[in-house]
Formats: C-alpha cells, structure tokens, sequence
C-alpha cells in the first residue's frame, strides 16, 4: 500500500500542479492533502478548482487546515474594528477568489485515519496534532510536550502547518511532518511532500523535495492582485515565499497586538518590521 500526504499549498498554484505530477508518477493507492490549500498566496480559487477536480476524479482526500477554517470564517462576518480589517485584508481577497465554489471547502474533515490491508497500523494525518490545526510539530518540539497531541493507537501519525519537514520516533509511533509543498519555512524553496508505503509489515517514510516553475508563481504574485490589494501583510507573504523562511510569526509577536488596539497602523507595523529584521 502507498499513500501520498502533501500540506500549505497555500494558493500557489504552479506548485500544486508539481506536486501533482509528483504523485501521479509515482501512482500511490490513495493521496490526502493535509490542509492550508488555499490563502496566503495568489490562487485560491486555481488551486481550490484542481483540487476539487482531483477529488471527483481521483478519488484524493482532503483535511482541513486553519486557513480553509479562516477564509470560510471570514465570510461569516464583518471585522470588529480597522486594525482587524486591515489585518484580514489578504484573507478576505481569497475569500472573493473562492466565493462561487465555496461548498466545495465545506464539510472537510480534521482528521482521517487509514490502515493497510489485513493490518491494523493506522496511519493518522490531520494538519497540526490532536490539540488543533494551528498546533505544529516541528524539530525544536520536545517528546514531553507531545503528550496528549499525539493519537492512542496508531503507527504513523502525519501533519504539516509548521512548513517544516521533520520526522521522529516517540509514544510508540512515527510522527511526521510533510512540510509544505508551496512555501516551505526552512530555507529551501523547493516544494516537499511525504510518501508512505506499507512493506514488510511496518510503515516506510520518504520525505521528497521537488522543483516547481517559481518565476510563474512570482509573476502570479504580481498580476493576481494579491500584492495590490491584499494589504501590507501581503507583502511580508511574499517575502516569506521567496525567502523560504517564516516572518508573520515575528511580526505577529512584535506589533499585532499595538494594531489591534489602534497605537499605529499595519503599514507602519510592517515598514517598522521589515527594518528590524532586514
């Protein structure tokens, strides 16, 4: 049995398409996509269509991520206040890019669970752990704080959200981290997705780099609008793309909570960041 697991396309559809070719090629028994399909990036409603068409088609499975949960959240409700609007301002674009096919991100699960023929090591992907989607596992994470994140039962745990490969052995079980076959975080712009395959009575892991036509995706970028009307943490988006490397996270601890309360503007915040971090 294989199985295909790739994570935080993240709109970006020359990507999705790569790792497309990737699986086919390599003719897995079943594919899941472990969230984060769509926002931070400038396709959603690309990736969100060739997606779906490989669902209907192909039989793939998808997991919600929090950024599917995020963009359909923000449909349901005007922001509080201005630093909220401006602060959502690139989600709420994605929104308008997958408002006529919405239903087709409705109704995902969390997690699935699958095991092989005639044996009962299941393999159980969800896009975080089991204290939530935004709740990554990364190499900096220790076995003592994956107590109670981790399932009872299985053999293989996978996720991704961290846009970093990892993998490791603890509580009886391989955990994985597919990254991100759209914008990886660990310096390395290539796309990664995991492989799995059941032999010899125990799961076998193969963590896959792969090229992707990234000038196409950098003039996506720029055409989609994505960087024009998504607002100034678009442009830390995109940095984090060609840099292969996390910001948000920085400029969210710095200076979203003086937004929020109205002490300066994102702009500000953003321009104020970006020297600081060079």
């Amino acid at each position: 049995m294989k199985v295909a697991v790739f994570s935080d396309i993240q709109a970006v559809l020359p990507a999705l398409e790569a790792v497309i070719e990737h699986i086919q090629a390599w003719r897995p028994d079943m594919v899941v996509m472990a969230g984060d399909l769509v926002n931070r990036g400038p396709d959603s409603g690309g990736c969100l269509a060739l997606f779906d068409r490989m669902r209907r088609e192909q039989g793939w499975l998808p997991v919600n991520g929090n950024h599917e949960i995020w963009v359909l959240s923000c449909h349901a409700g005007p922001p509080a206040h201005e630093g909220e609007r401006e602060i959502r301002r690139f989600t709420d674009w994605a929104w308008r890019q997958v408002a006529d096919q919405a239903e087709r991100l409705r109704g995902w699960p969390d997690h699935l669970c699958l095991h092989p023929p005639q044996a009962d090591a299941w393999l159980h992907v969800t896009h975080g752990s089991m204290a939530g989607n935004r709740d990554g596992i990364t190499d900096k994470t220790t076995d003592e704080s994956l107590i109670g994140k981790l399932p009872e039962g299985v053999a293989l745990f996978v996720a991704g959200h961290t846009h970093r490969t990892h993998q490791r052995h603890t509580q009886g079980m391989d955990v994985v981290n597919v990254g991100s076959a759209g914008s990886p975080f660990d310096g390395d712009v290539r796309g990664s997705y995991g492989r799995f395959t059941w032999r010899g009575g125990s799961w076998h892991t193969e963590l896959v780099r792969f090229d992707y036509d990234r000038d196409r995706a950098a003039r996506d970028f720029e055409a989609s609008g994505f960087l024009d009307e998504g607002g100034p943490l678009a442009r830390l988006v995109y940095l984090e793309w060609q840099r292969a490397q996390l910001l948000i996270g920085g400029w969210r601890e710095r200076w979203q909570a003086a937004v929020l309360r109205g002490e300066l503007s994102l702009e500000a915040s953003v321009s104020r960041y970006l020297r600081e971090c060079g």
